[in-house]
């Protein structure tokens, strides 16, 4: 603890300073210095020689800034300066510090506990008894420990105790802050404090005996600490961004920037106040902006907003605590970066007064000119974005002005064909505008409109045919090479003389012909209302008109031929074929007739039965029921099954009415009680026509012809078996005669025979084939065979010469093998041959004689030589 003593000093009669006496717990000053101002009402400004230890306040209070040791007390002196503002006038104190010669043990403060009776009831206590609290600066520097405070007990007159204290900074996290002297009960506080950290500790101070009996109800201690100014102020943001509109009134709103400190926000060292520190750039004025110190906020102060010169605005901001006290306060910066945004206070102007294009006739969707315009307000916004409008010179809408969204030109487009006959030039009157409004008090100048001169490029233009299409009326049946009419083409280009020649594009029946040069249009075909190429007694053709420009230009136009109908189609009876019950009740055919002519060529109709054949008329009557419908039925009463054609004659109701005799195709079956016909004959004409019962024949005959062959078929490989049989008779083999030639096999027709069977004799067994002691004349001894060469399956070209040589000494060396130039002698090939001597083949004695059938149940391979010889005498 330290006591201040203060000096007086008289520096003007009408002022006295004076210094109050004060106390500072644990080394923190707090001074009062106060003025007499003798109703001077002028602003007093405070100053102290010793700022980085000391402060003063406007009111005038002293505040140590540190901790202040007992050491440099005796030569701690302090001047206080006092200033007018007003008057500049001046006043200086002197502040001597010297330290308390009370000890600080003495001046300990105690803490005892509530007494209580000898039975351990406690006391009532007054209501309004309440331990103080203990406040501890932070970031006290010690030393530590540091006595707070002494706790004591009456019990410890009597007999020892022992304090202790609970609580978190004690014995629970974080430990180790606070300690108590067990005997003393000094509390002590062992480190510094972070009040941002932990602003305050509750602690339950306890006292017991030596056997650990409690002897004080525990007590509450509240320690706060006490808030110091060690935090700069915080920005939230290092850089802000805001906007205002280019043209803003002073006073608008642009943004609000903040900051915080973690010190206490209810004391000095919390409370921030904002600044405006510079202004880049600083046009039209360095003050464009203020700010509200307490709430951050920034609006406008000045006029003059123009994106156009300044886009942006950059702002240093400072904020400092101590109230923005800029000698005891911290304080810190942030940048706010204030972009001005653009407001359509420039209108569109066009580069030139005129604009001048060209454009053939009779073409669309092509750009004439293009309109350039400049516009100071910002790119690509609808502040700048042009919108152009043809206020004159275009009454029909032939042209339209769209804009270009890249560049921002008017693109004059013809949107309506333009025609050089009618006018040769178009100038219309443009006007430029934005997509917005122009600013309030901003009117568009003279340069926002523009005049565009187009020129009209003559063109060579089709001929076209006038009407299109031309409908005549005209009586089918006309005859060729009769005049229709004349169908002619206009020239729409009347400042160039050209010809004009005509041709047929299309004819569908090729019923008509044009004149090249007048157009006159003639048939080569008589016209038929009832042809396939009419529809709805309308005929359709098309004509080419070309004229003798460069290029040639063409045009069609449509001929419609109304064809008006002519009796020249006689009725048909309808439906062709019926059938009726051969008992007439209740059978009657409803019949009607078929007319290719329209009323009143057509009907009603008049039908009547032929006379001829005579029987018609017998077994048959017919009764007209409308004009249009008869009724034909039995006039017999039994007539047998089949099929009747009945002759009808059937007339017309045309000017020169025609008749036609039509047959009607009855079929006269039995019937069940519902009237239906029972027999298969009505299932097939009445399900079936013609063509399906063609067709269902044809698939029969196909299928019949289909299992013959397959017959045949299987007949013929019956007998190539059988002829196989008969070549493989080991009495009559005929074999024996088949040379080896080492690995050759069968030709083609050999296939179907086992080739293992045809071997030399030697390979079989000799007593299977001959008696014993029997032998062929050139039958080889038995001699074990040469090994000749065996030829690999690939040999190399080279080795071919070698293989020839060895093969050709294995045969020389053989004694089995017989001479090249001897008589060759065949084994006898057996006795009862039914095929008899060869030798009579080139008898013409006995070619009569024979009978040669039986070369026939020999096989297909000696089909040949049975039809030579086995045939009739024919």
């Amino acid at each position: 603890a330290f006591f201040c003593s203060f000096l007086p000093l008289q520096l003007s009669p009408p002022l006295h300073l004076f210094l109050l006496y004060c106390w500072s717990n644990f080394l923190l000053l707090s001074l009062a210095v106060g003025f007499v101002d003798c109703g001077r009402g002028g602003l007093v400004r405070f100053e102290c020689s010793n700022p980085s230890d000391f402060r003063i306040e406007a009111d005038g209070v002293v505040y140590a800034v540190r901790s202040i040791q007992h050491s440099t007390l005796p030569a701690l002196t302090l001047l206080i300066k006092a200033s007018d503002t007003t008057t500049q006038q001046q006043w200086v104190t002197q502040v001597r510090l010297t330290p308390s010669t009370l000890s600080s043990q003495q001046d300990l403060k105690e803490i005892a506990f509530p007494s209580r009776n000898m039975d351990s009831q406690l006391k009532r206590m007054k209501r309004d008894w309440v331990i103080p609290p203990i406040n501890v600066p932070e970031n006290s520097r010690g030393p530590f420990p540091q006595e707070l405070v002494r706790i004591r007990s009456d019990h410890d007159k009597n007999r020892s105790l022992r304090y202790s204290v609970t609580g978190p900074g004690a014995d629970q996290p974080p430990t180790g802050i606070f300690i108590i002297d067990p005997i003393s009960g000094e509390l002590s506080v062992n480190k510094p404090l972070d009040r941002e950290h932990i602003s305050n500790f509750h602690l339950r101070a306890h006292a017991v005996d030596l056997n650990g009996n409690q002897v004080e109800n525990p007590i509450d201690i509240v320690i706060n600490v006490i808030d110091m100014n060690d935090n700069r102020p915080e920005f939230t943001h290092q850089i802000w961004n805001g906007t205002v509109p280019e043209g803003s009134k002073p006073g608008t709103f642009v943004m609000t920037v903040t900051s915080v400190d973690k010190d206490d926000p209810k004391t000095a060292n919390g409370m921030l106040r904002y600044k405006i520190l510079s202004q880049n750039p600083e046009s039209p004025t360095s003050n464009m902006f203020t700010i509200n110190n307490k709430t951050g906020g920034i609006i406008t102060v000045a006029a003059g907003l123009d994106r156009e010169k300044v886009p942006q605005y950059t702002l240093i901001i400072q904020a400092t605590d101590m109230e923005g006290n800029p000698m005891y306060g911290l304080s810190n910066t942030a940048t706010a970066v204030i972009r001005v945004t653009d407001v359509n206070d420039n209108p569109p102007e066009f580069t030139a007064e005129t604009f001048f294009g060209e454009v053939p006739e009779n073409r669309v969707n092509v750009i004439v000119a293009n309109l350039t315009v400049t516009d100071k307000d910002q790119p690509n916004t609808p502040a700048w974005n042009a919108v152009y409008k043809i206020t004159g010179g275009d009454p029909t809408g032939r042209f339209s002005v769209p804009t270009d969204p890249t560049t921002n030109e008017g693109l004059v487009t013809v949107v309506k064909p333009i025609d050089y006959e009618i006018s040769r030039t178009y100038v219309l009157t443009v006007e430029a505008r934005n997509e917005v409004p122009l600013a309030r008090g901003i009117h568009s100048p003279r340069q926002s409109t523009a005049t565009v001169s187009i020129r009209v490029i003559d063109m060579n233009e089709s001929p076209y045919f006038e009407p299109n299409p031309k409908l005549i009326r005209l009586e089918e049946g006309m005859m060729p090479e009769s005049t229709l009419t004349t169908f002619t083409a206009q020239d729409p280009d009347r400042f160039m003389p050209q010809t004009i020649r005509y041709s047929k594009l299309s004819d569908p029946a090729n019923w008509l012909r044009i004149d090249p040069n007048t157009g006159r249009i003639k048939t080569i075909a008589i016209l038929d209302r009832e042809s396939p190429f009419v529809k709805n007694s309308l005929y359709n053709a098309t004509f080419l008109a070309t004229d003798s420009g460069i290029p040639p230009a063409s045009g069609t136009g449509t001929l419609q031929i109304f064809l008006l109908d002519i009796n020249d189609n006689a009725p048909k009876v309808f439906p062709q074929e019926a059938e009726i019950c051969e008992k007439p009740e209740p059978n009657a055919i409803n019949i009607t007739a078929v007319d290719g002519d329209l009323n009143p060529n057509a009907g009603p109709f008049a039908f009547e039965l032929a006379h001829r054949p005579s029987d018609v008329r017998r077994n048959w009557t017919i009764t007209r029921v409308s004009g249009d419908y008869a009724q034909v039925s039995l006039k017999i009463g039994y007539l047998e099954s089949g099929i009747y054609e009945i002759p009808i004659i059937i007339t017309d109701s045309g000017n020169l009415p025609m008749s036609n005799t039509s047959y009607l195709r009855i079929k006269v079956c039995q019937c069940d009680i519902s009237g239906d016909c029972t027999d298969q004959e009505h299932i097939m004409a009445a399900g079936l026509g013609t063509g399906a019962i063609i067709a269902i024949l044809l698939c029969i005959i196909i299928l019949l012809i289909l299992v013959l062959l397959f017959v045949v078929w299987m007949k013929r490989r019956d007998k190539e078996r059988q002829a196989k049989q008969l070549l493989i008779d080991p009495e009559d083999d005929v074999r024996d005669n088949i040379l080896k030639y080492d690995e050759e096999g069968g030709g083609e027709e050999d296939q179907d025979y086992d080739l293992s069977q045809l071997q030399q004799p030697d390979t079989i067994e000799p007593d299977a084939i001959k008696p014993v002691g029997i032998r062929r004349l050139d039958e080889r001894p038995l001699h074990p065979e040469p090994q000749y060469p065996m030829r690999s399956a690939a040999p190399h070209p080279g080795d071919i010469g070698d293989f020839i040589n060895e093969g050709l000494k294995a045969a020389d060396n053989d004694p089995t093998a017989p001479p090249y130039d001897s008589l060759l002698v065949f084994d006898y090939e057996g006795s009862g041959s039914t095929a008899g001597s060869l030798s009579s083949l080139n008898s013409s004695s006995s070619g009569g004689d024979q009978d040669y059938d039986y070369l026939n149940d020999w096989g297909p391979r000696f089909r040949k030589l049975a039809d030579m010889y086995g045939g009739s005498d024919d």
